[in-house]
């Protein structure tokens, strides 16, 4: 689906930090905001998301975006402007160099992606995350009981798939830090592992590239059951409010398979 650019108001809003724009380049993610994009431009060039101002989730995940992004530099790009009107609300990024990197078995992407996540799990949590609980996953739970399984003191990414990762000739980058969170270290590592099985590993393979984060050492395996029997419900929920969309009846598969290897039921 082709999105329409903005209007022009929406390029004078932004125009004292970009000057004068000569190309615009849409992203082919993204689509969880109204407007991403590389600006090519006078001061730039920028990558450019934005999302219009009105009340909602939609608009608090880009104000969270803005907000945490001087704690997870140098692992995302940094912010560099942040333009806001009645209209619309626009975050101006470091445009970095990269490509998505393979989640495929074999890959020599792998090592790198582990990296990046124990990197993750370094990060102090900031004052401003504290509130930020980490609940998304509380009402797919078998037990009430489990849920204090997942909380804890460090702040997560909960959406890192490949759209989400950039690798360069020299780093890696985590984007779309667009609802970071507060929980237990380990659910950024086990939320990769379905992502692995998606990606054509077998679930005992997908298991070991996390397990190799320092986190992992340290989590309860009952968290590890718990969470991944919740992760298979919430797929499964997903799945069966979009059918048409067949890769979330895949995540479900893999979820599915996770938790078999794991000997824990979703039921």
């Amino acid at each position: 689906m082709r999105r329409e650019l903005p209007g022009p108001e929406f390029w004078e809003l932004i125009h004292p930090y970009t000057a004068e724009v000569a190309t615009t380049q849409p992203t082919v993610r993204g689509f969880g905001s109204d407007f991403t994009a590389v600006v090519e431009c006078e001061k730039g060039p920028f990558f450019v998301k934005a999302m219009r101002n009105r009340p909602g989730g939609r608009r608090d995940s880009i104000l969270r975006e803005a907000r945490i992004n001087p704690f997870v530099r140098p692992i995302s790009p940094a912010l560099l402007w942040h333009a806001e009107d009645e209209e619309w609300i626009a975050l101006g990024f470091e445009a970095v160099q990269g490509r998505r990197p393979d989640f495929a078995p074999g890959s020599p992407d792998l090592p790198a992606v582990v990296e990046l996540l124990d990197r993750i799990g370094e990060i102090t949590l900031p004052d401003i995350a504290h509130d930020w609980t980490e609940t998304r996953w509380d009402r797919f739970v078998g037990d009430e009981g489990e849920v204090e399984l997942f909380r804890g003191d460090a702040l997560l990414h909960m959406d890192l798939h490949p759209s989400n990762l950039i690798i360069g000739g020299r780093d890696m980058w985590a984007v779309d830090w667009a609802w970071p969170t507060r929980g237990a270290a380990f659910l950024v590592p086990a939320s990769f592992v379905t992502q692995l099985v998606a990606s054509g590993h077998g679930a005992e393979e997908a298991e070991s590239w996390p397990a190799r984060c320092r986190v992992w050492a340290d989590a309860d395996p009952a968290a590890i059951d718990a969470f991944a029997a919740a992760t298979v419900r919430m797929r499964r929920a997903f799945a069966e409010r979009r059918p048409e969309e067949q890769w979330l009846r895949a995540m479900e598969q893999a979820a599915k398979a996770w938790a078999t290897h794991r000997g824990v039921t979703d039921a």
